[in-house]
């Protein structure tokens, strides 16, 4: 017996004055009478099995801002791949969980990354990772203080029910690498919040400002080494823990450790409803 398909709409932001809705179908986990709630941020040139698109619409957006010109104001390497830029914010208001889209000025190609700092923060910072053939995360690495960045935006629909948050509400972090950023942005965000962070990473020394977070409400999973808090995926820690029924669950990094990770949870009776993620390629 197969899981059932169900159609359901998946929001991708997208370059330009323009926002494009997916409309797809999703296999349905057993036991899910709705699908979970899915923003593809990342690589919708193709969809992986899991996600079956049949059609695309397109929407102008009244609101949507054009693309603004700030300036690289610093740059923390913090691995070898993996580095951060702050960069002026001109004013601009976000809601934590939220991305923009992002290039050097002298160059068409752009990329979208989620907000890592605060929306409280004076500037604007971005978690970055340095890819083989990623031709913008290479460019960007290479500027100085003082160059000039395209940043359009802010994007997106990924974040915290403002609702549950006042009901102090227990959530539920899961992150792959880099996948951690919005959930940087939404601690730095809201004081007091209630919250478990699952980071899943190859080795310890990619626990990204790891002092950032609650010592208690932080679990470093590592596979490629045993100086973590846990030893293997966060896929491994779901599957062996227990956690609270009412907790809000959200997902954000690759897109296998995203619907596994769901199918886990599902099978521990969670619902669709308090499932929510965003996938990158």
């Amino acid at each position: 017996m197969q899981p059932h398909l169900t159609p359901w709409s998946v929001r991708l932001a997208r370059s330009g004055r323009q926002v494009f809705i997916l409309v797809t179908r999703v296999r349905i986990p057993y036991g899910l009478q709705k699908p979970p709630k899915i923003n593809v941020l990342r690589g919708f040139s193709f969809l992986p099995q899991w996600l079956m698109a049949f059609s695309c619409l397109t929407l102008n957006l009244k609101n949507m801002q054009s693309p603004t010109e700030h300036k690289l104001l610093g740059i923390r390497n913090l691995t070898e791949s993996t580095y951060i830029l702050e960069v002026g914010r001109k004013g601009m208001s976000f809601e934590p969980g939220q991305h923009i889209l992002m290039g050097r000025s002298d160059s068409i190609h752009k990329r979208e990354y989620s907000i890592y700092s605060g929306n409280n923060n004076e500037n604007l910072e971005l978690l970055i990772k340095e890819i083989e053939d990623g031709m913008v995360s290479k460019s960007l690495k290479k500027l100085s203080v003082g160059d000039s960045l395209e940043i359009e935006g802010p994007l997106g629909f990924f974040g915290l029910d403002k609702k549950a948050v006042e009901q102090k509400k227990k959530f539920l972090f899961v992150a792959s690498g880099t996948g951690i950023a919005p959930f940087h942005s939404m601690v730095k965000s809201i004081p007091g919040l209630d919250y478990t962070l699952l980071h899943g990473v190859r080795y310890s020394s990619e626990a990204y400002e790891k002092e950032t977070y609650d010592s208690e409400k932080y679990v470093l999973c590592t596979t490629g080494d045993e100086d973590g808090d846990f030893h293997g995926r966060v896929t491994d820690y779901i599957q062996q823990h227990k956690f609270d029924k009412d907790t809000i669950c959200y997902f954000c990094g690759n897109f296998n450790m995203i619907k596994d990770a769901m199918d886990l949870l599902s099978k521990k009776g969670f619902s669709s409803e308090q499932l929510h993620a965003e996938v990158y390629f």
